[in-house]
């Protein structure tokens, strides 16, 4: 088995270095799709030994399919610039480099950190996500932002050991940032679908996606940290839903 890296990326130079060294003895190649950065991204990766190739970013999906396009090999590890593998998850991957018989696609348990803590708890916790897989049985879907690995059908998957370590955001402020620049791509590709917002929605959504990783996920184990995530969630779909009924609104 020989692997390629495929990586997107857009001013992640505190998080591209770690993120490469992280993968240097299991690939065999490193792709970092590059969205015109402005920091020292591109340089960090070139020194990494990565093969930079500049794109307009084209969406979250799109540009992770455009990534796996100019793979080489058939095997895909598919990252972001803020995560990393750990010791047990890179010792997991040479294991199965060497295996004559891998399944097509990869389960990986993703380990998030918030603002210098790791979160043991709520939504995030069980964060599991196929990264590793075969690019003729899989590809990137779902709806932007929340991009997901869509398997061909019939696709056997197993779970890889170790996790993939999440910096997720370093400050409140900016992932209070980042709800409200997401709410408005969801919405827009909601409206892209046809999907239809109500005032229902705007009002019960929220409400229950707080409930559920804050309570029954229990969220609240985690401190100030699960509360604040947990609010923010809530938000970013409050947000999500009422962008998507002004824009039914302003059709009318």
């Amino acid at each position: 088995m020989r692997i390629s890296v495929t990586i997107i990326a857009y001013n992640e130079a505190v998080n591209i270095g770690r993120c490469l060294q992280s993968v240097k003895h299991i690939a065999d190649e490193i792709i970092v799709v590059d969205s015109f950065s402005t920091d020292q991204t591109v340089a960090i990766a070139t020194a990494e030994g990565a093969r930079v190739i500049s794109q307009k970013f084209l969406g979250h999906i799109e540009q992770k399919n455009f990534a796996i396009a100019q793979a080489t090999y058939e095997y895909i590890l598919s990252l972001d610039a803020d995560e990393a593998l750990d010791d047990t998850l890179i010792d997991t991957l040479l294991k199965l480099k060497k295996s004559n018989a891998p399944a097509k696609a990869y389960w990986v348990n993703r380990y998030n950190n918030y603002c210098g803590q790791w979160i043991n708890y709520g939504a995030w916790r069980s964060d599991k996500k196929i990264r590793f897989f075969d690019k003729n049985y899989g590809k990137w879907g779902g709806i932007n932002p929340h991009d997901k690995i869509i398997l061909s059908d019939s696709v056997q998957t197993e779970t890889l050991k170790g996790n993939l370590l999440h910096w997720s955001y370093y400050s409140i402020a900016e992932h209070q940032s980042r709800v409200i620049k997401y709410a408005q791509i969801a919405a827009l590709a909601y409206q892209k679908t046809g999907k239809k917002s109500s005032y229902i929605k705007i009002i019960l959504s929220p409400v229950f996606r707080f409930v559920r990783d804050y309570i029954f996920k229990l969220g609240f184990l985690d401190g100030k940290h699960g509360f604040i995530i947990a609010s923010l969630t809530a938000k970013e779909v409050y947000l999500k839903y009422k962008h998507l009924k002004s824009f039914g609104l302003n059709q009318n």
